[in-house]
């Protein structure tokens, strides 16, 4: 069974920010599959590692785990699946390599942009125009984590990454 981990900050301030978007994914994924496992860490993005570790035991059970979470490197309304890649510097994907110890991992990254001020703009809530382009997103994550589990981690890459 995959387990579904979305990456974000706990809070009520942090809801509906751009760190946060990895968070948004997996509640509109769990609110449409059902026989999944989806985690949503309480601890803060840089701590994420923790809190996977108590529900990823081992190198082998990572290969079941699914990541989602925001890309500053990819522009806002795009999506991409990975596997076995470093973490480009997303210090909660850093926080679960250490935690588990693997890359062996799948991602998926949804874009929000880069703009200068990371921090600000990473902290900064989407605007309306915005979240209606992350609605189609969020729906492109859920057709990704379906093709995942229904016909392998290959097969979404070719139907989703392009």
């Amino acid at each position: 069974m995959y387990i579904i981990v979305g990456l974000g900050n706990p809070g009520e301030e942090y809801a509906r920010t751009r760190h946060n978007t990895g968070r948004m994914a997996a509640e509109f994924v769990a609110s449409k599959i059902e026989g999944i496992r989806v985690v949503m860490p309480d601890t803060f993005m840089n701590k994420s590692g923790i809190a996977v570790a108590k529900v990823i035991r081992s190198k082998k059970a990572a290969k079941s785990l699914i990541v989602i979470y925001d890309d500053l490197d990819l522009p806002l309304g795009t999506m991409k699946i990975s596997y076995n890649r470093g973490s480009g510097g997303h210090k909660g994907v850093e926080s679960i390599i250490r935690a588990l110890k693997t890359k062996e991992f799948i991602r998926i990254r949804v874009g929000i942009g880069r703009k200068a001020d990371v921090e600000k703009h990473i902290l900064g809530r989407f605007k309306k125009s915005e979240m209606e382009i992350l609605k189609k997103v969020f729906k492109k994550a859920l057709g990704a984590v379906e093709t995942i589990v229904e016909q392998g981690l290959a097969a979404a890459m070719t139907k989703f990454n392009n």
